[in-house]
């Protein structure tokens, strides 16, 4: 946890005030969230799903980052009945539905500006 005094809490608070561009970039931050999110979508909604979909993920970075968009109500946790043990399935709510155009636009501007492509100038 960041002090709440400290030079990088001060700016972050600062630049969350004067655009909501940060706000929006930091509850989606994260190496895997982006992943997950659209994982999630395409019906991976169990943690085991998202593991096998996702082989590269350690368990408790999973946990962490399903929590962490649970925290901003992204997704939420569901139960599911008559499994045992109690099973979990993760469902977008309208904020994470609302988010996947988003990232698929994202997704698209990254393959034609990604590293190693030239990048057109404007003159």
């Amino acid at each position: 946890m960041r002090k709440s005094n400290s030079t990088n809490a001060i700016n972050e608070k600062f630049l969350f005030q004067v655009c909501e561009l940060n706000s929006a970039i930091a509850m989606i931050s994260g190496r895997w969230k982006s992943q997950i999110v659209y994982s999630i979508s395409q019906g991976n909604n169990r943690f085991h799903l998202l593991q096998k979909e996702l082989p590269n993920i350690s368990e408790q970075v999973l946990a962490r980052q399903l929590k962490e968009l649970e925290t901003h109500a992204i997704l939420l946790k569901a139960d599911i009945q008559g499994t045992v043990p109690p099973g979990v399935a993760y469902i977008l709510t309208s904020k994470g539905l609302d988010l996947i155009p988003i990232l698929e636009s994202l997704c698209g501007w990254g393959k034609a500006y990604a590293e190693g492509k030239e990048i057109a100038t404007l003159l």
